[in-house]
């Protein structure tokens, strides 16, 4: 038997840290040697609640399972864990070290088995060295962010030089992120998450409800929201009364017009807007209102419902998190033709157009709105039923590489969680840092193309209330979006 002791204090409560650890599905956040963690047991962690993982080893990846055969609320945690020719008892233990600390003791004893107990000798030190990585990124996962980060010199240029950056849209990128801890609580906010019923909607849903949001679901079909709020229950353990639902066809502006004052009616304070949901089409459409369909859903109807819903963000001080993409990079704004009737129509550039305009707007309007953060961000190159459906070609060829959903989610979530992300309004966001809104040339938005994007607005909605706050803050300074 080999045991590996390890002992580490952090500037979080006792229960903020139980509660994190406990759910040991979190284990893929902060062990580098785990790939994947899946709590397999629905609903709330109890004794016998299992969780398969997938480990990093040796360039290998290697399924294994864990159970929990004694839970001490908050003290103690002890799991026994099972793969081929291993057996692990891992037991964590807290303390209240006082001034809002936690000693977190973590002892694992790993019994070999078969043909690989003749190794014990050699996977001594390796065990060690993992050992000591897992709880240094426990570590760094439950330690609070003193300032937001920032790229350093050689992401700078990667993203400048657009290939190296392009690479950092997979797998590979997010794996490469020194902190993916996920553990500041959000009890008691509201967030309203459009599109939450697959991808990363349902991933963002999934991780906020773990964190203790109370979630107002925002679809299309009553039938998969329903499935969606059964899905996030089994995942987080959260009580039903945290999630509520809301039928809404979101590419018509009338119905986003309905539907903005039924939400804020269920949170006078809403702490969080998430506007996720979005669509990539193949062929020229336009909605029973006339506009474009890639237009409508994915500028039109985040652009009205952030500005419907601006009195309660600004009564909790809340956050907005509009999702874009990376293939916003490709293209330049056209504000002559948002309806894309004047070329040949192109799915891909009809997206790329909208998603660059409500990044822009979005970021010039937070000057404007100094009592909401407004964020911008994309999640890479995430494999999500939308990419599947809309982009077979690019999905089948890059599917090797591609991100699953609650890795293209997690800086969605943590702009929603993290204390420091209040901070940092009208950025644009990838694996947790500023980025560059325009890397080619001639496709950084310019002034004029700004007015006229504006204007395209206010010439469908005259009354708009973020188009107000722009007008009056017309000889403000707008963020720097190159």
């Amino acid at each position: 038997m080999i045991r590996l002791e390890e002992v580490i204090t952090v500037p979080r409560s006792l229960w903020e840290c139980y509660r994190y650890i406990q759910d040991f599905s979190t284990s893929e956040q902060w062990d580098p040697g785990v790939y994947r963690a899946v709590k397999q047991t629905p609903g709330p962690v109890r004794v016998g609640t299992q969780f398969d993982l997938v480990l990093n080893s040796a360039g290998r990846r290697v399924p294994m399972q864990y159970r929990i055969t004694r839970l001490s609320p908050p003290r103690e945690i002890v799991m026994q864990g099972e793969a081929e020719g291993l057996r692990a008892l891992d037991t964590i233990s807290l303390d209240d070290a006082g001034h809002g600390r936690t000693r977190i003791r973590y002892r694992a004893d790993f019994t070999f088995t078969g043909p690989v107990a003749r190794l014990e000798p050699v996977l001594h030190p390796w065990l060690r060295r993992i050992g000591r990585q897992a709880v240094a990124g426990l570590e760094r996962a439950l330690t609070p962010e003193a300032q937001r980060p920032v790229p350093g010199l050689r992401d700078r240029l990667a993203h400048r030089t657009v290939l190296p950056a392009a690479w950092s849209f997979t797998e590979r990128g997010y794996l490469r992120m020194p902190n993916k801890g996920l553990s500041h609580r959000v009890d008691g906010k509201t967030f309203v998450i459009t599109g939450p019923t697959s991808g990363l909607g349902l991933a963002t849903a999934c991780e906020l409800a773990r964190l203790g949001a109370r979630l107002l679901l925002v679809g299309r079909d009553a039938q998969r929201l329903q499935d969606a709020a059964s899905r996030i229950r089994d995942f987080s353990g959260c009580e039903a009364a945290q999630l509520e639902t809301f039928e809404a066809e979101l590419s018509r502006l009338s119905e986003v017009e309905r539907i903005a004052p039924v939400l804020q009616a269920a949170a006078p304070k809403l702490d969080g807007l998430i506007n996720n949901a979005g669509a990539l089409f193949a062929e020229h459409g336009v909605t029973e209102e006339g506009h474009e369909r890639a237009l409508a859903i994915n500028l039109l109807a985040p652009w009205r419902l952030m500005s419907l819903l601006l009195p309660t963000l600004e009564a909790a001080g809340g956050r907005v998190i509009n999702v874009a993409s990376g293939g916003m990079y490709a293209q330049a704004l056209h504000p002559e033709d948002m309806q894309f009737l004047a070329e040949p129509y192109d799915g891909s550039k009809a997206y790329a157009r909208a998603k660059r305009a409500l990044v822009d707007l979005t970021g010039t309007v937070a000057a404007a709105v100094p009592g909401v953060t407004f964020h911008n961000m994309h999640p890479g190159w995430a494999a999500t039923p939308g990419v599947a459906r809309s982009l077979p070609t690019f999905n089948a060829r890059l599917q090797r590489w591609l991100r699953d959903a609650r890795m293209g989610a997690d800086t969605i979530v943590w702009l929603a969680s993290a204390p420091v992300a209040a901070g940092g309004s009208g950025q644009f966001w990838f694996d947790r840092r500023p980025r560059p809104v325009a890397l080619l040339p001639g496709t950084a938005v310019t002034p004029a193309q700004r007015g006229q994007l504006q204007e395209f607005l206010a010439s469908l909605v005259p009354d708009d209330p973020l188009l107000a706050r722009l007008d009056r803050h017309a000889a403000g300074p707008i963020p720097d979006q190159t």
